[in-house]
């Protein structure tokens, strides 16, 4: 069948633009949980390496609540939809869980069963938030030229609410708190974010409420026969459907090197330390980023031209070309020059803004397959699954990059920090430049290519979709006969 014989279900372009911006809002809180170290060491007292582990385990919870968080999601309806109330929910017990953490018991008389429990609480948030605004682009759209630009818009502002983010707290905020990552600090940018939050994911109420509609997840969830979904779908989806297996590997490797390299003691190696100046690394990371956006709409247009599965691989494969030219050039030069010799500079933000955009390209191709696996599912088992499918992948990404907060803080113990985190004060020792460029550019290459192996199996080309979504407009003509 031809593609041009299916009709495809479609959105406005300005509730793609509105409702995408929840994305902003898992931000805020992605940033702020970035600088959860140093809240731990400063505002409870506990070491550093006990910092990680304690963030680990609390990932493997993330990923272990994930599968029943989907069935109670699945099976909750409303006569006004279920997408808006849930994000409400999660989006409320974050924002009680950090402001508590952060602002009320981060005083120094509460210690490590305070810090856990409160934590574990924020993950409840995140997970329920997570997992709703991540059904959205599948039950957007199932036009795979359409589906890439939803990603681009997610794409987008993942990349840039981080950066302006970044810019407020450390070179409008940091500076008046004499560079240190103290506890008033953390506490200041808590309640800016949260508040940031709030506002964006009400703003995105906006965009969603055309699709927010119960009669949009009828059947959507639930088998053919009206069987509720159960924790055995997932699993019995987790063991059956080989292309979703294969696309967990190739992101899951990913991420877990972007949580190593994101973690705010990292960034502190890599801009603070070698580059000697935060603040200049802060803003030419900014300067690289904000045109690196213009790559996420050169992606969309390379998915929707040759097939999301095409376009991650290619991407994958300049992102490892340009990470490993970073690493050479890094190791070369004494660093400082970076923010002290304009050649240097140039060059320096030449590689982050390739290497940004190659990332971005690959992060919208990535957004797009998932939606893709969807669909594939619908025809494989005859059930349609956004939250399963969600929820299954979020099992084992927490899991894999539960992992990220312990290989960093494992990595700066391993070269003296262990009762102390990284400040930009600190010399620019050789085992610093070594591991801030091992985490920072070094491991990203190896998950790189670790992915692009995993994605050699995975079948779901463009032409195998055009067939997929003819499958299904098949299928439904017939029931609706």
């Amino acid at each position: 069948m031809e593609e041009k014989t299916i009709t495809y279900r479609k959105v406005p372009v300005w509730q793609v633009i509105l409702g995408q911006l929840k994305n902003g809002a898992s931000m805020a809180f992605y940033v702020l949980m970035g600088m959860v170290t140093y809240l731990g060491s400063g505002g409870y007292g506990i070491d550093t390496i006990v910092v990680g582990t304690l963030l680990t385990v609390s990932r493997v919870f993330d990923g272990v609540i994930d599968p029943f968080l989907a069935v109670w999601i699945d099976r909750f309806n409303t006569k006004h939809g279920k997408l808006r109330i849930l994000m409400l929910i999660g989006l409320g017990v974050r924002a009680l869980a950090v402001l508590l953490l952060f602002n009320i018991f981060s005083n120094g008389k509460h210690g490590i069963v305070m810090f856990l429990i409160l934590y574990l609480l924020n993950i409840v948030g995140n997970s329920i938030f997570d997992i709703v605004s991540n059904m959205i682009p599948a039950v957007m759209t199932n036009d795979p030229k359409q589906r890439p630009s939803i990603e681009v818009w997610g794409t987008v502002y993942s990349y840039l609410f981080p950066t302006v983010f970044t810019v407020i707290s450390t070179m409008v905020i940091l500076p008046k708190f004499n560079n240190e990552y103290s506890v008033a600090y953390l506490s200041t940018i808590c309640i800016l974010y949260v508040v940031i939050a709030a506002v964006l994911t009400l703003i995105s109420f906006i965009g969603l409420t055309p699709i927010d509609k119960p009669e949009n997840f009828e059947g959507l969830s639930a088998s053919e026969d009206g069987d509720d979904v159960s924790v055995r779908d997932m699993m019995k989806f987790l063991k059956d459907n080989k292309p979703f297996r294969l696309y967990t590997i190739s992101c899951v490797a990913e991420k877990l090197a972007q949580n190593v390299n994101s973690q705010s003691i990292i960034t502190t190696m890599v801009f603070g330390i070698l580059v000697g100046n935060i603040q200049f690394g802060t803003m030419l990371t900014i300067v690289s980023m904000l045109p690196a956006i213009i790559f996420a709409i050169i992606g969309a247009k390379y998915a929707g031209k040759h097939g999301n599965l095409e376009a991650a691989r290619t991407w994958t494969l300049v992102s490892m070309a340009i990470a490993a030219v970073s690493i050479a050039f890094c190791a070369v030069i004494d660093m400082k020059n970076i923010s002290a010799n304009i050649i240097f500079t140039v060059l320096f933000f030449i590689l982050l803004l390739a290497g940004n955009g190659a990332k971005m390209c690959i992060t919208t191709a990535n957004g797009a397959m998932r939606a893709d696996i969807v669909d594939y599912e619908l025809v494989r088992s005859g059930k349609y699954l956004p939250a399963v499918v969600t929820a299954t992948y979020n099992f084992i990404d927490q899991i894999v990059t539960s992992l990220g907060a312990t290989v960093a803080t494992f990595g700066v113990a391993m070269i003296g920090y262990k009762n102390t985190l990284p400040q930009p004060t600190d010399p620019a020792t050789g085992a610093v430049k070594f591991m801030g460029l091992f985490l920072y550019f070094g491991l990203p290459l190896i998950t790189w290519a670790l992915g692009y192996l995993a994605l050699k199996g995975y079948h779901l080309t463009k032409e195998e979709m055009v067939n997929v979504q003819a499958a299904i407009a098949e299928k439904r003509s017939e029931e609706n006969a």
